[in-house]
């Protein structure tokens, strides 16, 4: 085991539309730019950042594997946990997301519901319950 590996920084989504996607997070989440060039734009989160990256910037930071698309699926699911599952399903509606599905108890012990921001990065609201 890699004890340095215990800690996420910055969490970095593969963009199509940076300017539509930079909005997205400013006004459904709330986050704050923290740095921001041409290519791509930080955002502050508590506990870590969102490095939102072009996609034609991407293929640097992985190659030689290639850079996945938003047509090919799902790329990723970042959970985000939340006290009030269906409040919060009513805010991102208030902001115009629509849901891909829930909200929904599962068996492992949450109440869930996944949304996607306009590049199909996924994300999932997660509301612990007591488990069935």
């Amino acid at each position: 085991m890699i004890k340095a590996l215990n800690e996420i920084e910055v969490i970095t989504l593969f963009v199509e539309d940076l300017a539509a996607t930079k909005a997205f997070y400013l006004d459904v989440f709330g986050l704050t730019v923290v740095y921001q060039d041409g290519e791509s734009a930080v955002l502050k989160m508590r506990n870590l950042m969102i490095n939102l990256l072009e996609v034609g910037e991407a293929h640097g930071l992985v190659a030689p594997a290639p850079v996945a698309g938003p047509q090919t699926g799902a790329r990723a699911l970042l959970t985000v946990n939340v006290r009030d599952a269906d409040a919060v399903c009513a805010e991102l509606e208030q902001h115009g997301v629509k849901l891909v599905n829930g909200p929904v108890d599962q068996p492992w012990g949450r109440r869930t519901a996944t949304f996607a921001d306009p590049a199909g990065n996924m994300w999932e609201i997660a509301q612990e319950i007591a488990a069935p």
